[in-house]
């Protein structure tokens, strides 16, 4: 991850559940079998010339496992 999470994500929605997720038998493989969610939502993050920029995130999510694979989308929102 070139990039660091500055603060708590807002505006959380929900991208695609189960077998909607393409990845989702690597997740299984690599983290372990659950329901697995593909989320996304804003944020502020430090980039790594430390500047900071509000930002729309994607990652995968499990109950008992956590958020997995943050990935940062293009352009910035600010």
């Amino acid at each position: 991850m070139d990039f660091e999470i500055v603060g708590d994500i807002t505006e959380i929605e929900t991208m695609a559940v189960g077998k909607g997720i393409r990845d989702r038998a690597r997740l299984q493989k690599q983290y372990g079998r659950a329901r697995w969610r593909k989320l996304k939502g804003i944020t502020q993050v430090r980039l790594p010339d430390d500047t900071i920029r509000l930002a729309e995130v994607h990652w995968y999510e499990a109950h008992g496992i956590g958020k997995k694979e943050f990935k940062l989308k293009l352009p910035f929102l600010d």
